[in-house]
Formats: C-alpha cells, sequence, structure tokens
C-alpha cells in the first residue's frame, strides 16, 4: 500500500496557540463581567435605606427606587421581619442621597396594568439628608385590592336602584304623590288647595281675605273723611289764630288798650300824689282852709275825671276781649 501524502502538514506552535485562546477568552469573560458589574453599581458607595411594608407583593431584587421619574436606588434584599412584615432593603449610590430627606414619603404603587414601583417623594429638599439604614413605612396603594370594593359597591347600587323602581317602591309613590299634587294645583283655588290639603279650608281663606278686603276698603273710606275733617279743623284754628293774634286780631287791640289804661293809671298815682301833698299842706296850714278847700274840690274833680276815663277803657276792653276785672278804684 502507498503512503497518503494528502494530509495537512501539522500547526507549528498549537499547543501555545491553544492556551492564548484561552486565556484570551478568559479575559473577554471577566473584562464583561466587570463591565456588567460597574454599570450595576456594585463597586459604587452606597448607603442603605429599609422600608417596611405589609407584604412584599410585586417586589424583587434588583428594581428600582424612583425620585422624579429617575432610579436612584436599587432593591438589594427582602426579608421578613419578626412582626411579619416585609423589609425591603434598598442600596442608594451616594452621588444621589441627597435627594432623600428625613420628611421624604416613600409609596409601593401596583396599577391594574404594569408591575409595581416604589417611590420617594421629597418636598422639602431644604430639611436634613435621610441618614444610612433609616428605617420608614412605606404607603401602598393596591388599584386591584379595590376592585372587590367597587365591585361590591355597585351591586348594592344596583340593588338600591331596583328597590326604588320596583311598582311599589319609594319612587313610584313620590311620583304618585307628585300627580296628586299638580291635580290639585290645576283645580279652582289652586295652590290654597294644596296647601291647606282640603277645599273647605281653601274656601274659608278666601272668604276671609275677601272680608279683609271689604274692611281695608271701609277703612280707606273713614281715613279720607278723617283727613278731611283734620283739614277743616286747620282751616277754623288758622282763622281763629288770624283773628285773635293777627295784625287786626282782638290780641293787638287789648294790648294797645291795656297801654292806654297803664297810661291813665299813671296820671291817677300823680294826681293821688298831689292829693297827698296838698292834704300835708292843709294839715300844716290850718288857717288857709277856704283855699284847700277850693285846691281840694279841683284835685277830686280831675281824680274823678281821670276814673271816669279809666271805667271808660276797662269798659272797652270788657266788651272787646270776655273777661272780668275788678274796676273799682278806693280814694284814700
Amino acid at each position: 500500500m502507498e503512503a497518503n501524502n494528502d494530509s495537512p502538514p501539522p500547526v507549528a506552535n498549537l499547543e501555545f496557540k491553544a492556551r492564548l485562546l484561552v486565556v484570551l477568552l478568559i479575559t473577554l469573560l471577566a473584562g464583561a463581567v466587570a463591565f456588567v458589574m460597574v454599570a450595576r453599581g456594585a463597586f459604587e458607595q452606597t448607603q442603605q435605606l429599609v422600608l417596611i411594608a405589609d407584604d412584599s407583593e410585586g417586589i424583587v431584587v434588583g428594581m428600582d427606587l424612583t425620585f422624579s421619574g429617575f432610579p436612584i436606588g436599587r432593591v438589594g434584599r427582602i426579608e421578613l421581619s419578626d412582626a411579619g412584615n416585609a423589609r425591603i432593603l434598598i442600596d442608594v449610590p451616594k452621588k444621589d442621597a441627597h435627594w432623600l430627606r428625613k420628611s421624604s414619603i416613600f409609596t409601593m404603587e401596583s396599577g391594574l396594568v404594569g408591575g409595581t414601583r416604589i417611590r420617594a417623594f421629597s418636598g422639602i429638599l431644604t430639611d436634613p439628608l435621610l441618614e444610612d439604614g433609616a428605617e420608614r413605612r412605606v404607603l401602598r396603594g393596591d388599584a386591584k385590592a379595590e376592585i372587590p370594593l367597587m365591585v361590591a359597591s355597585v351591586r348594592e347600587l344596583v340593588s338600591n336602584l331596583k328597590e326604588l323602581t320596583a311598582p311599589g317602591g319609594s319612587l313610584s309613590a313620590s311620583l304618585s304623590n307628585v300627580q296628586g299634587a299638580t291635580a290639585r294645583l290645576n283645580g279652582p283655588r289652586g295652590g290654597m288647595s294644596l296647601l291647606f290639603g282640603n277645599d273647605s279650608d281653601a274656601k274659608k281663606i278666601v272668604t276671609t281675605l275677601d272680608r279683609t278686603n271689604a274692611l281695608l276698603a271701609r277703612l280707606d273710606g273713614l281715613a279720607l273723611k278723617a283727613d278731611g275733617i283734620a283739614t277743616k279743623t286747620d282751616g277754623l284754628i288758622a282763622n281763629a289764630d288770624r283773628q285773635v293774634f293777627g295784625s287786626s286780631g282782638v290780641m293787638v287791640e287789648t294790648q294797645a288798650t291795656v297801654a292806654q289804661l297803664n297810661g291813665l293809671l299813671a296820671d291817677a298815682r300823680s294826681s293821688l300824689k298831689r292829693v297827698d301833698a296838698v292834704l300835708l299842706e292843709a294839715q300844716a296850714i290850718g288857717a288857709n282852709t277856704r283855699e284847700a278847700t277850693v285846691n281840694l274840690g279841683t284835685l277830686r274833680a280831675e281824680v274823678e275825671t281821670s276814673l271816669r276815663k279809666v271805667e271808660h277803657l276797662v269798659n272797652e276792653v270788657n266788651r272787646k276781649w270776655p273777661f272780668a276785672r275788678d274796676t273799682e278804684l278806693k280814694l284814700p
């Protein structure tokens, strides 16, 4: 037999090349692992945040903690506490930890569509920073948990609607009462019949109103008559005032007469003073009796004249103004 001369020649340094290829593959694999770990923040400085929840349903390791829609932390581990609550341990990088404050609020939301999300809300960014290892209670909002309550409420609402719209239900009775009230409103006395419940009472009220209107009409007539009487009385009072206190009234004439009377009385007083003087002279001079007698007669005549004038004026006053006055004058 002839030897096969078509086989390939042996590769030089094959073992060395194989080892080199293995080392290259291991290096590439290690680089990829290191890159993934760096990308996942394995070598980044972090602080820990512990969220306490009633349960950890929908929470998985690696889930992000978001702030304003940006991831600032990642769930590293989930534990069960001694009290039966779920402890969610979240690693927060140091560069993003300044978004978490002591007044921050943490929520865990589960929607009808999509997975569970953990969110952080910091309303006051000037509050102190959240310390490392802080524990906070998470507020849970689960829309799926409210579905049974909503269904039960809808069922109760439908049941109540059925009871209301049943033939003997409250809605039917209310509509019947409304129809009755509408019929009374359309009746002869309308709202009065609806207000009092029967036609007899409504009729009494209408009769009372008619009588009240008649009485008011009579009162208006009496008021007009009283106004007329008052007008006449005002006229009479005005005429009396004009006659008594007017420019040509009795009071003005009486005042003038009284003034004249005062003047006459003054004359009489002066005459009486002269009589007194004469009497004194008569007492002092007893010898000249005849002359004193003549003087006394003259003076008495003057006094009598004055008294007659006074009497005349008093009579004139009594005639013009009806009031009594003692007009008698007594000589000393």
